[in-house]
């Protein structure tokens, strides 16, 4: 097996009871796994859940729509127009470095039923990519500003046919425009999916009263 990304870990465990959920959240393009490590304490999670939140790095790549600059990436994006070209086989390559971190908190005692994952831009479109194909159920999928890259490559999964799926996106977004978003929302929704889909007067990056409503949201699905 391929060696674990690296990841920043930070766990909520007021009451000191062994960690039994967790969240596996991917930040956005040229960003690093502390970008939402400072959201944690904000969440307002419950009390009662002991939760390890793991936020991986990204692998440095050459990107393509920023003249082929190495940065931090998921995957290679080939253009920026409305239905922009993404390199899909790193998308599946990332996805597996995911699915490894979710066996990695198997193997450490964590149900997959109890794991959430979650993306911020480029990092959603490979949660969309990991959550929706995952083989066994997962306790939910938060997408963030971001878009639904790869429906037409996905191995859609039986066990996860109802997982709880909630969409955040900024009206005011330059870089993933809000349509993006709409549209993952039709998409899931015509498949069947139950899909949150909540939008805030923001642009590309993440807010106050959203982050509440994303620790309302976690203490749903992993209570």
């Amino acid at each position: 097996m391929s060696e674990y990304l690296d990841c920043v870990i930070t766990e909520h465990n007021p009451s000191n009871q062994a960690i039994n959920h967790a969240v596996i959240w991917l930040h956005g393009l040229g960003a690093s796994g502390h970008d939402f490590e400072p959201v944690v304490p904000e969440l307002g999670l419950s009390r009662d859940l002991a939760v390890r939140f793991v936020f991986p790095h990204a692998p440095q790549i050459p990107v393509t729509i920023n003249g082929g600059m190495v940065m931090p990436a998921w995957y290679d994006i080939l253009e920026m127009s409305i239905d922009r070209k993404v390199d899909v086989v790193q998308i599946e390559k990332s996805a597996q470095r995911i699915n490894d971190l979710i066996q990695r908190e198997i193997d450490r005692g964590v149900p997959a039923e109890n794991i959430v994952i979650a993306g911020f831009s480029q990092g959603g479109a490979v949660a969309y990519h990991v959550a929706l194909s995952y083989p066994k159920k997962l306790a939910g999928l938060m997408t963030l500003s971001t878009y639904l890259a790869t429906n037409d490559h996905i191995n859609f999964s039986e066990a996860n046919k109802d997982l709880p799926i909630m969409i955040n996106h900024g009206t005011h977004d330059p870089v993933v425009p809000e349509i993006l978003g709409q549209k993952a929302t039709q998409v899931l929704k015509a498949r069947g999916y139950d899909v949150d889909y909540r939008t805030y007067p923001m642009a590309h990056q993440v807010c106050g009263p959203q982050i509440r409503d994303i620790g309302e949201w976690l203490n749903e699905v992993l209570g």
